[in-house]
This record gives structure tokens, sequence and C-alpha cells, in this order.
């Protein structure tokens, strides 16, 4: 089991700085409130950095692979995976790949399922939906937003099953280009609406990081379906809506 970091140095008391809060409006400071006054007291707070990792991942992925593979690939760039500091590694990043690729082994198209008879014949849009994905040339992440519209045909979906959506299709291996193809054929074909409109816009760590290095560049790519493609006066409303009038 994966453990906080201890200082061996102990903290300092911080009971006398506590006891000389006052209450406020007659109420005695809750838990949390006591934590965050212990740790700005003491500028002490245990570490809680490993929680996640005691998480169980789910799902039909092969945690035990994973880990011998990540061992051989500690091995085979020199390291020791035997080393304290690495002992754990290849399960911990055996539990994030099947956190991260979770999207592989669900059905997007399940948040689509419910939706509500209502007459708006305007559009929907949900801007900054913010996602991580992986980029399947380097299994390296690429981090952004989409924006979502639709115009829909009498009837619409829960706006957080948008962003589930967004989710489901980014959680596996992608690139951003069919990443933003599927999710504007997913909502086209679930909620038959007069249009679809779909922005992505990424910043790829295997740009960032690695070859040509250059950091601070964005990646935006655009589906449009219905309306948004054939009507430039609709195209033109979600670009002001997204980026606002030029």
């Amino acid at each position: 089991m994966a453990r906080a970091y201890e200082s061996p140095i102990p903290p300092p008391d911080p009971e006398p700085v506590l006891n000389a809060i006052p209450a406020v409006n007659g109420k005695h400071h809750d838990h949390d409130d006591q934590e965050l006054f212990r740790a700005v007291a003491t500028g002490y707070a245990p570490c809680t950095c490993e929680d996640d990792d005691e998480t169980p991942a789910t799902g039909p992925v092969d945690l035990e692979r994973i880990r011998r593979a990540v061992r051989e690939i500690l091995i085979a760039v020199g390291e020791d995976p035997d080393r304290e500091g690495l002992l754990e590694t290849p399960a911990r990043v055996a539990r994030m790949y099947a956190e991260v690729f979770a999207g592989l082994h669900a059905d997007p198209r399940t948040h689509l399922q419910k939706t509500f008879t209502q007459q708006h014949d305007e559009m929907v849009l949900v801007k900054d939906i913010e996602f991580a994905s992986c980029c399947e040339h380097h299994l390296v992440p690429f981090l952004g937003k989409a924006h979502i519209a639709y115009l829909p045909a009498g009837k619409v979906v829960g706006l957080s099953k948008l962003a589930r959506v967004v989710d489901g299709v980014a959680k596996r291996p992608q690139v951003q280009e069919r990443m933003t193809e599927e999710i504007a054929e997913m909502i086209m074909t679930e909620l038959q609406p007069r249009g679809v409109g779909v922005i992505v816009e990424a910043t790829h760590m295997c740009m960032t990081i690695r070859g040509v290095k250059k950091p601070g560049t964005i990646t935006v790519t655009s589906a449009m379906r219905g309306l948004f493609k054939t009507n430039p006066m609709t195209r033109s409303e979600l670009m002001a809506l997204v980026y606002g009038a030029k």
C-alpha cells in the first residue's frame, strides 16, 4: 500500500493558534476549517498525493501485462526498476492507463439516449468543455477544450451529457481530427437535430516536449453538420458566440 510522505521533522503544535481563532457568528469552525488553519499556522499539511494510487481500476484491462511492460521500458532506457522511487511505478502506470483509456470500454452514445421534448428552434451551445486525451502516435497527452452547438428539432438533451460525450470520446488513443468528427457525427445521429457544430482546441505534448518542440501552439479543428455546414450565417453566429464578434 502506498504511503504518504512523512517528514522526519515533527510539525509544530498548532493548538495555541487554533484556540486563539474566535468563532464566527457564534459557530465554531468545522473540521475542514481547522485543518486549513492548522496548515496555515504551522506550514505543515499531510501529503495525500498517493491517495489516487489506491483507487482500483475497473474494466477489461490487463493491469499485470501493462505493469510488466512498463518495467521492461524502464530497463530498456537504462533505469533500475527496483530502486525505491520506481518500485511501484509500473503498477501506478498500469492503473493510470486503465483510467485514461476508460473510453475504450464504454459507448458515449448512451449519454444521448435520454432526451426531452422541447420546442426550442435556436442554437444550443456548450462551450469550453475541458478534456484530456492521449495522442495515439506517441502516447502522450493532448489537452484542450471543446465547443459543441446544435439546432434542436423538437428535442433536447441534458447539457452535462454533451460534456460526458466529450470525455468518452477523449479517453482513448486519439487524434484530434477524428475526435472532432466522432463527436459531431454521434450527436447528429442520436439527436437528429437540424445541425451540429463542433470546434476543438488543444495543445499537443508531442509538439511541445519532443520533436519540433513548439510550446504554446494550439491546434483547432472543426466539424460542421446540417445547417452549420450549409448556412454561412448559422456558422458565423456560432463563431461569434465562441470567439466573440470580429
